[in-house]
């Protein structure tokens, strides 16, 4: 098909490919105008935290304005979507803790991330990564829990949510189980041996309260 005409975004993708989507035009718009990830960022941290076993669509969080962790970056990849982004998901996977969703985008040839959480340092990162190594790394400091101890472990190969949009997790009322499923599914790739993270120290406590700012007990 030839694209003479059609808008491209600065990655170079049309963006009429939402057209496809199924997207409500309210919706739409909200999406459209979150048109950096900076942007995203600010949107998402300003939805109320929920905690509940449940795995809302885009189009459910944005009608209930909260969500959770998982949500957040549903949220944000549907953003990054519908502006000329693909929709890509990373895990990073903890023990004794909870994991942690981040929506992922490219620019420049560089990674960068939108996540929701509590954790002041969980959230944001401007994309300056050379790798999702790297990226997955600078949230470690920032990763930890309410004993101190420092908890991730490993990350995933980024997912494309766009091989989910038979099962509709754009705008779906029922919970999308389908998507931390892919997640738990998809390859992991462990930051450290395991003789390092039995030997890492707790967090001190300065760097412990300064994580913990937006922080709310459940």
């Amino acid at each position: 098909m030839s694209l003479k005409g059609k808008k491209l975004s600065k990655n170079g993708i049309r963006r009429d490919r939402y057209e496809s989507l199924d997207l409500p035009p309210e919706i739409l718009r909200v999406l459209r105008a979150l048109s950096t990830p900076a942007r995203i960022q600010q949107f998402i941290d300003a939805l109320s935290y929920q905690y509940a076993n449940t795995a809302w669509s885009p189009q459910r969080v944005l009608r209930e304005r909260k969500g959770h962790c998982l949500e957040g970056a549903l949220l944000a990849a549907a953003a990054l979507r519908v502006n000329g982004h693909m929709p890509l998901l990373m895990d990073l996977e903890a023990v004794h803790d909870d994991d942690h969703v981040v929506a992922v985008y490219r620019e420049r040839g560089l990674w960068g991330g939108i996540a929701k959480s509590n954790f002041a340092g969980l959230r944001f990162r401007a994309p300056i990564y050379r790798t999702l190594r790297e990226l997955a790394l600078s949230y470690f400091e920032h990763y930890y829990n309410l004993r101190g101890e420092r908890t991730l472990r490993s990350y995933s190969r980024p997912v494309n949510l766009a091989r989910l949009d038979s099962l509709h997790w754009m705008t779906s009322e029922e919970n999308v189980w389908c998507v931390p499923e892919y997640l738990i599914a998809a390859r992991h790739y462990p930051l450290f041996p395991d003789k390092v993270a039995r030997a890492l120290p707790r967090l001190d406590r300065r760097s412990f309260e300064a994580g913990m700012h937006g922080w709310t007990k459940h």
